[in-house]
């Protein structure tokens, strides 16, 4: 009860402060860590057409991932999103971003531009003389040829020179990271940014950017400083906490006393006596205490992946190993839970799921059916 009238005050607060704003603050698409607000929009028939800038429709697929079509170039999933600098972060499904780029042509007319481009010569070389020697682009390579990406025009001649090797094709692409003077495996993520609509200025101020209406195309910053919108966020979080914190501790207070009367009145009724010893002393019997894990095999069943120079961990996970805390270094080893695509350390992970058999993350149970009682 006293969630239900905190959860309806906060909400009637909430109305007030955005009273002016119709859209949706920001739109949730599974464990995603960005925002989806204006100038993007998810799909659906829920959504508001005045809400979403034209081009800027994102997609929610069936794994819970924000997906974008890019005209002339196919879907991307997107990894971020930074309204302040107005750049948008995209990896490829097929987790082979530099066979996409080979092809990759955004139109004149895209609301989407590349932050800048650089020469990339392709080449072509016997695995066994450059692979221990270079980094390759692995989903264009096999056993007996692989595929290397140079911005080094000495380099490739060298390349050309040393291993006989073959140049493929020179192409302009793409890119967001500092030049190369060595072999790349071209698999960061494609940054992409936009000039309109601009709501730069708006972000910085914490403002919320929207259509002045549903009828113009005109764009306004709704609760900016200027107008008093922060002062009025500051009043709903001081009075929300002030309702909050109090209704959770007294809500609390009562559960912990149900549960106490329960279980007192459940050993009242079964009428259960103490244990005694042959002294005469009361002892108490309790539950064995278990550990619940996941079996060798399970773990191992597992995918385990190598990083490369990249040091890109599959899925949306970070460069860092949420268990130990420690960045990824190239050629460490990472295993990742397949519910939830999480991934770590082979060796954290390993030792977690021996005595908790679930996701340090999102704390799913990775799989149910193989959990044992250690």
């Amino acid at each position: 009860m006293d969630n239900m009238l905190v959860f309806f005050v906060s909400f009637l607060l909430f109305s007030s402060v955005y009273a002016k704003y119709e859209c949706p603050l920001d739109s949730i698409c599974g464990n995603n860590r960005f925002d989806i607000r204006f100038p993007f929009g998810l799909q659906g028939p829920q959504n508001l057409q005045h809400c979403t800038y034209p081009g800027f429709n994102l997609k929610c697929n069936s794994q819970g991932r924000g997906l974008i079509n890019l005209p002339g170039a196919g879907d991307f999933y997107v990894r971020d999103i930074d309204y302040l600098t107005q750049e948008i972060q995209l990896y490829d499904p097929s987790n082979c971003l530099p066979k996409r780029l080979i092809d990759f042509q955004i139109p004149s007319s895209s609301v989407f531009k590349a932050v800048s481009y650089r020469n990339y010569t392709f080449l072509t070389c016997s695995t066994a003389l450059v692979r221990s020697q270079f980094s390759v682009i692995g989903c264009m390579s096999n056993s007996t040829i692989s595929t290397l990406a140079t911005s080094s025009m000495s380099l490739a001649n060298q390349m050309k020179r040393l291993y006989n090797c073959s140049v493929k094709n020179i192409l302009s692409l793409p890119v967001s990271w500092t030049p190369e003077v060595v072999s790349t495996d071209l698999n960061n993520d494609l940054v992409l940014t936009w000039d309109a609509p601009n709501c730069k200025d708006c972000e910085s101020k914490r403002g919320l950017c929207g259509f002045k209406n549903a009828t113009t195309g005109e764009i306004q910053c709704f609760d900016a400083p200027a107008t008093g919108g922060t002062d009025r966020i500051k009043i709903f979080r001081i009075v929300a906490l002030a309702l909050v914190i109090p209704a959770i501790t007294c809500s609390m207070s009562v559960a912990f006393y149900i549960c106490y009367e329960q279980r007192r009145e459940s050993r009242q009724g079964s009428g259960a006596l103490p244990t005694t010893t042959a002294g005469g002393a009361a002892v108490v019997p309790h539950e064995a205490e278990t550990t619940m894990g996941l079996d060798d095999s399970t773990i191992e069943s597992y995918t385990k992946v190598v990083l490369g120079e990249s040091r890109r961990v599959p899925g949306r996970n970070h460069l860092t190993c949420s268990i130990c805390l420690a960045d990824y270094h190239p050629k460490e080893t990472v295993r990742c839970i397949p519910e939830c695509e999480h991934c770590f350390h082979a060796e954290c992970i390993d030792e977690w799921l021996k005595i908790n058999g679930t996701c340090p993350v999102c704390r799913n149970n990775p799989s149910p059916v193989h959990v044992n009682f250690l």
